[in-house]
């Protein structure tokens, strides 16, 4: 096994022993174990157990991306975009809950521990990144502006898809996540206007003839 195959393997045991038994019962040694790997292949593929909590974080939140970024859809609504992202991470999530559950516990852990908050403040700078991208997408898609700063819409999108992922961990309830979904995309198209034309450049000609001066003479 390759050397980058070893970390792949150990990143996905990992990820299921964590969203079992929690991290701090995720020791190496259970996750060598659940990777089907001798102790010795974990210390080839890591230095420590804090690279490998590192390596989760950057491969959770490198498969949402995936997930979340479409492709463009000329003539669409900016909603309708929005929406089509949102279904795609919510098959992510089914697809895959222990990740979630995962990243759930890892950020709480991050929040815990001083010395690992910066791990939790990454996740989410991340986070807002994907979802500007993804809205920026988005309006260039549907031809649309949005009428607030995306920064402040992106924050809003990854705030409600923290919710949207904890209440279906809990419930398992695709319905009522759909509809959440479909609620959120509304609310965030509400936020977009159609495109300003560009400006002429100088010396361009109108593009209407302008309005016939008003007519002067001597009066009778």
């Amino acid at each position: 096994m390759s050397a980058a195959d070893r970390r792949e393997a150990l990143v996905r045991a990992a990820l299921r022993v964590v969203a079992r038994r929690g991290l701090a019962r995720a020791t190496t040694r259970a996750i060598v174990a659940e990777a089907g790997m001798s102790l010795a292949s974990f210390h080839y593929a890591f230095a420590s157990r804090d690279e490998l909590v590192d390596a989760l974080v950057e491969h959770v939140v490198g498969a949402e991306g995936t997930a979340v970024l479409v492709d463009e859809l000329p003539g669409a609504d900016v909603g309708d975009v929005v929406r089509l992202g949102l279904r795609r991470y919510l098959e992510h999530l089914r697809g895959d809950p222990d990740a979630e559950q995962a990243m759930l516990e890892l950020t709480q852990h991050a929040l815990r521990d001083p010395e690992r908050h910066d791990v939790a403040r990454r996740q989410y700078e991340r986070y807002h990144e994907l979802a500007e991208a993804s809205l920026t997408a988005a309006a260039a898609s549907a031809g649309v502006r949005w009428t607030r700063p995306v920064r402040d819409i992106a924050r809003l999108l990854v705030a409600m898809t923290d919710g949207i992922t904890m209440t279906w961990l809990v419930t398992r309830d695709d319905e009522a996540a759909e509809a959440a979904i479909d609620l959120l995309a509304d609310t965030i198209g509400r936020a977009a206007a159609p495109d300003d034309p560009p400006a002429p450049e100088p010396g361009d000609r109108p593009t209407t003839a302008p309005a016939p001066a008003p007519e002067t003479g001597a009066t009778e």
